[in-house]
């Protein structure tokens, strides 16, 4: 089937997997409106329909800093037991109104603690969220499994605190670990002891690199804190010139480090300058474990689907394409084996299969 007869039920109804997406970047307008309305938060508007018109905007800077601060409403309304329920319960629920049948959420523990809630707290409220979310996906024939990250904020001083609590909860839902926050000026090593805990309690783990910063942040991920994937990793294209791959490039190829690759976001934070030239197509291409992602989908107003769409329409994607980075996530998921194998062949295999 050619990119160009790919329709809109096809797409919504293909097996879909994500691993880049951050909970608090996820919410529902109209939910952030009425639970704004609950703690007392003032928004930019209490119109659902033109405050998430302001998320994208606000985002659509060409700035990651810019980017990140549009999160402050988010997270207000994401401080208590309520919110987090909430916000966690209806995230499942959305990704499998979109077609998605695995998950990977990530959040940071630490921005949640600023009213009645511990870090512990925090994701016991936020598991009990998905598990309630995915019992409700199950029981409508939409099921899906969601797993968590743990982020520690990169520029603080809690990653070490993160990162035991990834360890706490690794048999409760919780199956890796992330750096998040502003890149540029806060590299990867300077957390390099929390990276080390990690290893040795056998938690996996990825870095946001290669987005505001270039390639010594990748380097410094992979190669210095042992990273097992790279959140973004779009300037990895420095390293290849007219399709010779330089040797972190090739390190990055030959080891089937994944990328998590999220076009729109690229976009916003001006990490890539459109779709058609995203460098997912160009690595894609050239035999790199790229993988689809949301990044977020409020602040960023798409769905897996719209990204899927949005690389048929510009990038000349095909299903074949399509099949491939969600096989490609799955095979880096941080779920064991069994489970993976099972995925790709009970459910992707075939339901790809059945839209060619």
């Amino acid at each position: 089937m050619s990119s160009t007869r790919i329709d809109a039920d096809t797409l919504r109804r293909l097996p879909k997997a994500v691993l880049h997406d951050h909970l608090d970047g996820g919410l529902r307008p109209a939910t952030v409106v009425e639970l704004a309305a609950s703690v007392g938060h003032t928004l930019p508007t209490t119109d659902p329909d033109e405050l998430a018109a302001w998320y994208f905007d606000a985002a659509n800077s060409g700035d990651l800093v810019r980017y990140i601060a549009t999160f402050e409403h988010t997270l207000a309304v994401m401080q208590n037991r309520e919110g987090l329920l909430r916000t966690a319960e209806e995230y499942v629920l959305d990704l499998a109104a979109d077609g998605v049948l695995y998950g990977e959420v990530r959040y940071a523990p630490e921005l949640n603690t600023n009213g009645e809630l511990t870090l512990a707290e925090v994701v016991e409220t936020v598991q009990e969220g998905l598990a309630a979310g995915m019992a409700k996906a199950a029981a409508a024939g939409t099921p899906v499994q969601v797993r968590t990250l743990l982020c520690g904020m990169r520029m603080f001083d809690r990653v070490a605190e993160a990162a035991d609590l990834a360890v706490a909860f690794r048999d409760a839902g919780v199956v890796g670990f992330d750096i998040a926050g502003a890149e540029d000026g806060f590299p990867p090593a300077d957390h390099l002891a929390a990276f080390e805990h990690l290893r040795r309690e056998s938690v996996p783990f990825t870095i946001h690199a290669g987005e505001a910063h270039g390639l010594p942040s990748i380097h410094q991920a992979l190669q210095v804190c042992g990273a097992q994937r790279i959140g973004h990793g779009v300037r990895i294209t420095e390293d290849i010139v007219d399709g010779k791959l330089g040797r972190l490039a090739g390190w990055v190829r030959d080891r089937r480090i994944a990328l998590e690759m999220c076009p729109t976001s690229n976009l916003q934070t001006g990490a890539a300058t459109s779709i058609a030239e995203h460098p997912i197509t160009a690595l894609k291409d050239l035999g790199f474990r790229v993988t689809l992602n949301t990044d977020n989908r409020l602040v960023s107003g798409t769905t897996m689907t719209r990204e899927m769409s949005l690389l048929v329409e510009e990038a000349g994607w095909t299903i074949e394409d399509l099949r491939t980075v969600t096989v490609n996530a799955l095979k880096s998921a941080f779920i064991p084996y069994d489970e993976r194998k099972a995925l790709i062949e009970d459910v992707v295999l075939p339901g790809y299969a059945s839209a060619l």
